[in-house]
């Protein structure tokens, strides 16, 4: 039986789009987005429900993911009151212009929409760059645990995202893919 993934993001100025392509090419994963408006196509829904896992992509804006990611997870409580997604893989990740920038915050809007949906969350299980000698080409040079953390300076392009950033996103697709193989036999 083959694994079915899914990439749902919302990206406002390109950078997290860069990053669900990178995500979601590592975990041969179907890419969705969500629109300005922050809604999805039913046939994006559809897939969705079809798939083993589901991996949430939005930057951080002002401490949490955008207005139109919220408005998808609440238009994904139609799904939540069946049980829809139920025991489905779930991860997330996130990108602002800060170092910091309150990311984990949006990753625990990610994983708590996940435990609602009584999904299984899956962290990103590569051990920070923490060394004297680390840069930012080294993976998970931010240090994340929770999910993937990436960090595109205000002023670069998407062209520009950190080379660390973006192997730690390879991995990171790979891992998710990984382990939903696991609950899939």
């Amino acid at each position: 039986m083959s694994v079915k993934v899914s990439v749902v993001y919302f990206s406002g100025y390109g950078h997290t789009k860069a990053v669900a392509e990178v995500v979601a090419a590592a975990a041969q994963a179907e890419l969705i987005s969500i629109s300005s408006e922050g809604t999805l196509a039913d046939n994006d829904w559809e897939t969705l429900n079809r798939s083993d896992a589901i991996i949430f992509g939005a930057p951080t804006y002002m401490g949490s993911a955008p207005w139109q990611f919220k408005r998808f997870s609440d238009d994904s409580s139609k799904i939540w009151a069946k049980l829809g997604w139920k025991d489905k893989v779930f991860a997330g990740f996130t990108n602002s212009a800060a170092l910091n920038g309150d990311k984990f915050n949006t990753l625990l809007q990610f994983q708590t929409l996940a435990s609602q949906h009584a999904g299984i969350w899956v962290g990103l299980g590569i051990l920070p760059a923490s060394l004297k000698a680390s840069s930012r080409n080294d993976i998970n040079n931010l240090g994340g645990f929770s999910g993937l953390l990436v960090q595109s300076p205000a002023d670069a392009g998407a062209d520009e995202i950190p080379s660390g950033d973006l192997e730690t996103a390879k991995l990171f697709g790979k891992r998710v893919f990984d382990i939903a193989e696991k609950f899939v036999k």
